[in-house]
């Protein structure tokens, strides 16, 4: 199992990698303005890191409603499967923004957030999510 995390926006990707050691890392954001290279660098990525799975945010509203943003991410989705031919799952994504930007110092946050840096954070905290409803964790040692 090679994952890649989408935190999937109108002008950055956030990205991050985990495989079956359960460990989501955080890679470089897509933050090329052309919507176009974007969507080729995600494709190039998919390639690179030879992906099995996809996981992408799908930002629902606080009363698990789907509006705008979480139909805009189902087409993403829906599209990222013909493209790559692999499954996509969609995880709830609610507050991974605020949790990932609240790592930051407010008086960064700005020039932060123009270098992808908080998205894929985000991206991080959604495969992690993911990761940790797919693998089971080892029972605890008893120490008696």
């Amino acid at each position: 199992m090679r994952c890649l995390g989408i935190d999937h926006g109108a002008r950055r990707i956030g990205l991050s990698y985990g495989d079956e050691l359960g460990v989501a890392t955080p890679l470089p954001a897509l933050i090329e303005a052309d919507e176009g290279k974007r969507w080729n660098a995600l494709l190039a990525m998919v390639a690179l890191r030879r992906i099995t799975d996809i996981v992408l945010g799908h930002p629902l509203n606080m009363d698990d409603s789907a509006g705008p943003k979480a139909k805009e991410a189902e087409a993403f989705a829906a599209r990222l499967r013909v493209a790559t031919g692999l499954p996509v799952h969609l995880i709830d994504e609610r507050l991974t923004s605020y949790e990932a930007e609240s790592t930051i110092a407010k008086s960064k946050r700005r020039d932060v957030r123009a270098s992808g840096i908080i998205d894929s954070r985000a991206a991080t905290i959604i495969l992690q999510d993911f990761l940790d409803l797919k693998i089971p964790a080892p029972p605890p040692d008893d120490q008696e």
